[in-house]
């Protein structure tokens, strides 16, 4: 069947390309003989007021005015040779768009393709109001019409504004842009910087913390909370509300039982207590009030015990060698005295925060957005550069772009379960590699979840020599693409998200078969059912914004529900392919996306709590970015 669809494939191409060539001839005879005026090509093609605009062709040396659409005519532009004109868009071009004309004293032309009209919106960014933008950070814009941006404003370090030009630019495309925020010279502040288009628009971005990259790494405390109040126990009067025990030894009396790994790591390892209180008297002790951490109460002027200032103290405990260690795990941990409440337990570890250092950033091309359906050997996948638009692309690529294209490798997102798959030119003429690609070439990756990664370099290949003339296809049959983009290595400016880990699992719950084991309830509605109650502060985060599972599995069943089994998040269990919201990392683990707005879930969150169950699959940590 391959054979028979190439040999038919071959002969469309020869009718394609005996057709193209006759066309081409009478072309080059109309420019070898520059019988006259005459216009070949312009770009860009669509355009706004005081966009440069390149117009191709011939018998331009005594051009003495253009005319726009809508009757706008100009006489100030650069004649570069008698092949090439250099304008810039004048104001009150016609919104409906239509023909471009030079004229002579003596003569008339006009284009083939029409000139459109844009308008630049801006629709959203990467980064939100109240985010950190550190120096050498890619930022992203989101909207329509994009490619009129020509400059960004910022603030320099000594807060004078300083332009990005587009040249610049990481990206500069209809639907997508990206720049970079300068690593060093960017004012250490917050403000809100400006999208400049040549029309004349300034758009606002979002108000951003700016700072600086750091030029080296850094030592830096990290804190990681074991257990938070939330205003759920008040204040002590030798009482024993604040009793925790380890998971191997859970009665019930405790206000929180430990994840095992946490509980040998705070009796191996310092942790940190923050009391709230004026004039606290602390007895750090057993739930049996049996023994006693260091044989007395502590109060302030301890060295252990460090006052911050604010109404709190610090409490650094090491177990280490003391009795109390010897009665823990039966006994459990108990903090008791007057004067005072428990606000947090925390790990504070010093660790070396590396500087910028290299990140891999997916810089697009094009994006296909459902604009276009599968090929079926057709020619819709079609790519030219600004240099030879004819109107048949479906995309024109800026110059610069389509140069790296030449020269570079990029990647192709194919979307498909079978596809077959043909990089070739636009006339048929030539095949890279000189052969469809089918799944199982090496240069075709399968990510697992319905769709391809397709590594393209033409470097060397036949197809190159072509290309700008004959312009870029992909054909073949049974899959759409879905974007073009590179990858590039940047230096990150280490001001971007950082994760935040709720709950962390060892593996030693076991696996989901339809169970309810992976069940979390806040700290202000716990059962003892659940796996872990979370902080308050955290569980309204996670009712509030965007979190993440993590699991392992190779084909998981997941199941988002309350642990009343009443309510399902979307309504529908998530399986491979059959939503973006779970990817698969490659390794045998899988992320899930998780955002609760606007779902009926949220209603019962606090009094039913949280349940992941289904079939096939391991949960393995819980976590936010901030």
């Amino acid at each position: 069947m391959k054979h028979i669809i190439n040999y038919l494939g071959a002969l469309i191409a020869v009718v394609l390309i005996g057709t193209t060539l006759t066309a081409c001839s009478d072309d080059d005879d109309n420019g070898s003989a520059n019988v006259g005026l005459g216009i070949k090509a312009f770009f860009p093609t669509k355009v706004v007021t005081n966009q440069p605009i390149t117009i191709n062709g011939s018998g331009f040396t005594d051009v003495t005015e253009i005319e726009f659409p809508g009757g706008t005519k100009v006489s100030n532009f650069e004649i570069v040779s008698n092949d090439m004109i250099r304008v810039n868009t004048p104001s009150g071009v016609s919104a409906d768009g239509g023909k471009i004309i030079v004229r002579t004293a003596s003569d008339a032309a006009e284009s083939r393709l029409p000139l459109t009209v844009g308008h630049t919106n801006v629709t959203g960014f990467s980064k939100q109001p109240g985010e950190t933008a550190s120096g050498g950070e890619l930022i992203e814009v989101y909207g329509t019409d994009l490619e009129f941006i020509n400059s960004v404003e910022l603030l320099d370090a000594d807060t004078v504004p300083q332009l990005i030009d587009h040249k610049d630019f990481y990206r500069k495309g209809t639907n997508n842009l990206i720049f970079r925020v300068p690593p060093k010279n960017i004012y250490k502040g917050t403000f809100v910087g400006t999208l400049h288009t040549y029309d004349g628009q300034s758009i606002p971005l979002p108000e951003l913390a700016y700072e600086p990259a750091a030029d080296e790494g850094h030592m830096e405390i990290v804190k990681t909370t074991i257990w938070k109040n939330g205003g759920t126990l008040g204040e002590i009067n030798w009482g024993g509300d604040y009793r925790f025990a380890p998971e191997s030894n859970s009665t019930g009396e405790e206000c929180y039982t430990v994840p095992l790994d946490v509980w040998e790591k705070m009796k191996s390892e310092t942790f940190y207590v923050t009391i709230k209180g004026a004039s606290p008297q602390i007895r750090v002790t057993s739930g049996w009030w049996s023994t006693t951490w260091l044989g007395d109460d502590l109060f302030p002027g301890n060295e252990l015990l460090t006052d911050n200032g604010d109404g709190t103290f610090t409490l650094t405990v090491n177990l280490a060698g003391d009795p109390l260690l010897d009665v823990l795990d039966a006994q459990h941990l108990l903090f008791t005295g007057s004067g005072y409440t428990v606000e947090e337990l925390y790990f504070a570890e010093e660790v070396w925060v590396d500087g910028p250092g290299m990140q891999e950033v997916k810089v697009p091309v094009w994006t296909n957005g459902g604009k276009l359906s599968e090929i079926n050997w057709g020619g819709d996948y079609r790519f030219a550069p600004e240099s030879n638009s004819t109107g048949e692309e479906c995309y024109t690529v800026p110059q610069d772009v389509w140069d790296r294209l030449k020269s570079e490798t990029f990647y192709v997102t194919i979307k498909g379960a079978s596809p077959q798959i043909r990089v070739t030119s636009g006339w048929w003429s030539t095949t890279w590699k000189g052969d469809d690609i089918f799944p199982g070439n090496e240069l075709l990756t399968d990510n697992g979840d319905g769709t391809f990664t397709l590594t393209v370099n033409l470097a060397g290949d036949p197809l190159l020599d072509v290309l700008d003339a004959q312009h870029l296809l992909f054909t073949g049959s049974g899959y759409t693409v879905e974007e073009i983009y590179f990858i590039e290595m940047v230096a990150g400016g280490g001001g971007g998200p950082k994760p935040v880990v709720i709950w962390q699992g060892d593996g030693s719950a076991g696996g989901v078969s339809w169970n309810g084991t992976y069940r979390f309830s806040n700290a202000e509605t716990k059962t003892g059912e659940e796996i872990f109650a979370i902080p308050m502060d955290q569980w309204e985060k996670i009712k509030t914004g965007t979190f993440y599972l993590d699991l392992e599995a190779t084909d998981p069943q997941i199941r988002v529900t309350t642990g009343w089994w009443s309510t399902t998040w979307t309504g529908n269990d998530f399986q491979p392919g059959t939503s973006d919201l779970l990817k698969d990392n490659g390794d045998g683990t899988w992320t899930l996306e998780i955002n609760f707005s606007g779902d009926p879930i949220l209603d019962v969150l606090d009094a039913q709590h949280l349940l992941f169950t289904g079939d096939r699959f391991t949960p393995l940590k819980l976590y936010y970015y901030e």
